[in-house]
């Protein structure tokens, strides 16, 4: 079973390696992380961290908007695929 770490110490730990204050081998031997698993959570961090500054549900409700935006879409390329294939000009 893999180990959980908390959401504090996973911040504590990608703070330090961004701020550069020592080696990510080294942080990683300190906390008894896997080197590999410090790297995801940077990588996550990177990619999602201005969730943090936005308003509570902000960003999910512009995820159901993209998905709903996207479902209507492949709906309309359907009847647009039915319509060309009814005239003939596929």
């Amino acid at each position: 079973m893999p180990k959980r770490y908390s959401p504090r110490l996973k911040f504590q730990v990608v703070m330090e390696v961004i701020s550069d204050k020592r080696d990510p081998s080294q942080i990683a031997r300190s906390y008894d992380v896997h080197p590999n698993t410090i790297r995801n959570w940077v990588e996550r961090f990177r990619e999602n961290g201005s969730e943090i500054f936005s308003k509570d549900g902000e960003v999910k409700d512009l995820e159901r908007e993209i998905a709903e935006l996207e479902r209507l879409l492949g709906q309309k390329e359907r009847e647009i695929a039915i319509l060309k294939n009814f005239l003939g000009r596929v």
